[in-house]
């Protein structure tokens, strides 16, 4: 239960039409193939699920709603749930327009991730994708106890969250102040939020490390693997830049501070 010191909810009034197609992960590849293409990024976290013929997925914080429609593509039957009724509404749309063509059920509605409206063990996989970032802790705890209900024994919990919140707050700064000294700081603002869209600063309260997404995942009765990555780099560097590259990107324990994107693969314990 919140309690009542805690942060309340975002209003899903935030999550608008605009946010989900010019802010949300993705939405070059939504807007030019209607779903039928994946960003790398949510590439990546898709085929980490390993979807099969048969299953039952379900997609919290499905968004546009292209997850479900690659599901059913696979065969599986696809659920999704989000909190803002604009999603839900463009979500629909989306399955709607692969209805009667994919092998796989789909089927949309709003709900709240901390509520989920589905019976204990219905599911052989949830995914989590570019949700984290937006559920306050309170919220996290209680939508990932939610998600460990609804999962079969075997099944799996799929998360991909961004940014990696120690790149922000510690190797951002030392790489901005390389780029000063290089004469390219102008491209590096003081902080790293302004490299994005404007309004994720207001709608990410909760952004991870792979040390806090692993322990609120075993509070939640999970265990499993959570990891570290990044966007292809550029390499057309010097051979000072890219041997720091191999450094960071490549040494523990320098990884976990300059990777970008947090991943998880979970059971329950």
């Amino acid at each position: 239960m919140k309690d009542k010191l805690e942060p309340q909810p975002l209003p899903p009034s935030l999550y608008t039409e605009e946010y989900f197609l010019t802010a949300c992960e993705g939405y070059d590849e939504f807007t030019s193939s209607e779903g039928e293409h994946l960003s790398r990024r949510l590439r990546d976290a898709f085929r980490l699920a390993e979807v099969t013929p048969g299953m039952r997925i379900l997609d919290v914080g499905c968004g546009r709603g292209e997850i479900l429609r690659h599901c059913a593509q696979l065969g599986a039957d696809a659920y999704g749930i989000d909190y803002a009724p604009v999603a839900a509404r463009m979500s629909q749309t989306v399955i709607q327009s692969v209805s009667g063509v994919v092998p796989g059920f789909t089927a949309v509605m709003q709900s709240d991730a901390k509520k989920l409206p589905f019976p204990t063990g219905a599911f052989d996989r949830v995914l989590m994708f570019d949700v984290v970032e937006h559920l306050h802790p309170w919220e996290l705890h209680e939508a990932m106890l939610e998600a460990h209900r609804v999962l079969k024994p075997d099944g799996r919990f799929i998360i991909h969250t961004a940014p990696n919140v120690w790149y922000d707050r510690y190797a951002y700064p030392l790489v901005r102040a390389v780029r000063i000294l290089m004469g390219q700081g102008a491209k590096y603002p003081k902080d790293p939020r302004q490299f994005g869209v404007a309004v994720n600063q207001h709608v990410h309260v909760n952004e991870q490390s792979f040390w806090s997404l692993g322990r609120a995942l075993r509070q939640a009765g999970f265990e499993g693997k959570v990891w570290l990555d990044s966007p292809p780099q550029n390499r057309q560097e010097n051979a000072i830049m890219a041997a720091l590259r191999v450094a960071a990107f490549g040494l523990v324990p320098f990884r976990w501070f300059f990777e970008r994107e947090v991943f998880a693969v979970a059971r329950k314990a």
